[in-house]
């Protein structure tokens, strides 16, 4: 799992909740489902079970492997369409190529992240490359979909390519902790990713024994999603695992440890930690587009089959027919 590391985290600022903070308690842990998506690709569904009122504004997250391919193995999406929401892909480990009929597209590695913003909408595919196919290898990341408020669903589409060396890097007090900001802010450090809907995003990387205690701001909600490792969430010290997720209640840090043993597959605890803002809105979601009434999700099925969404460019041998039919 290298994503984006340093040999010496003290060299990095340092983070920590101020005294005093409030500390939020653990609502509930659950564990992920698997699944598969796109052309057959394995996935955990993070956010399974969880009330929505606890991700808002945050609809879904799948972990996409961690797996080893044989050549001929790696597997992909077709294209498809979405409309009313953001699609962040993070990789931490192998390649994957994005396009979009915006003109949108790239190339990432280990660290690197996609960050796409469907607004009014688009068709997009994610696939791995030749290379990849043809000799098979590891291949490990994260989706996840981020609602956009009423007045920028209908926005025009975004697409931002974001290299793994641009994150921000930090640590915690002790050099125990290297944390990864992906987007938003950490105590006042500033993440490369621009989010219409106001987000939190870090991976954090924990040394066995090690624990942080985070500022987390009041109006964010709170979600940890344990990639890899052991560990245990809140003050109160809840245990979590691999593929786990915790919901923070309300207050202003969070606290993560890693338990002082970690299993075979992984020196440390790799977490993701998220929160934003709620937008509290009716939210409409069926398949690949995410509105706020029935009757806006029934326009977008009505677009995206008159071809309104865009079309697959014809360098995919796609001629001038069509788009797919969504995922």
């Amino acid at each position: 799992m290298p994503a984006v590391t340093v040999e010496n985290p003290l060299t990095l600022p340092r983070v920590a909740a101020p005294a005093g903070a409030q500390a939020r308690k653990v609502l509930t842990v659950v564990t992920a489902p698997s699944g598969f998506e796109g052309e057959g690709f394995p996935v955990r569904r993070a956010f399974a079970g969880i009330n929505y009122r606890h991700l808002d504004p945050f609809i879904m997250m799948d972990q996409m492997g961690e797996v080893e391919y044989a050549p001929g193995e790696p597997k992909g999406t077709p294209w498809h369409p979405h409309r009313g929401f953001e699609t962040v892909t993070y990789l931490i480990d192998g390649t994957f190529v994005h396009q979009d009929s915006n003109g949108g597209g790239g190339t990432i590695t280990n660290g690197d992240t996609q960050w796409m913003t469907a607004g009014s909408g688009l068709l997009h595919i994610e696939a791995p490359p030749e290379s990849l196919v043809a000799s098979g290898g590891l291949f490990h990341g994260l989706q996840l979909w981020v609602n956009l408020p009423a007045k920028d669903k209908m926005k025009d589409p975004r697409y931002q390519d974001i290299r793994g060396g641009s994150v921000k890097l930090l640590t915690s007090p002790d050099g125990g902790a290297l944390l990864r900001v992906i987007a938003g802010e950490l105590d006042g450090h500033e993440g490369p990713g621009i989010t219409h809907t106001p987000i939190t995003m870090v991976h954090a990387t924990l040394r066995p024994g090690s624990e942080v205690t985070l500022p987390w701001r009041a109006d964010f909600n709170g979600l940890a999603y344990v990639l890899a490792g052991r560990g245990t969430v809140g003050t109160e010290r809840r245990p979590v695992h691999s593929s786990q997720t915790a919901v923070f209640g309300d207050g202003g840090s969070v606290t993560v440890r890693a338990d002082e043993k970690q299993d075979g597959n992984t020196p440390d605890l790799e977490v993701v930690l998220l929160g934003g803002r709620p937008i509290r809105e009716p939210m409409a979601h069926y398949g690949p587009f995410v509105m706020n009434t029935r009757d806006e999700l029934l326009q977008a099925f009505e677009d995206f089959q008159a071809g309104r969404l865009g079309r697959v460019p014809a360098v995919h041998g796609m001629g001038e027919g069509g788009p797919s039919d969504p995922a």
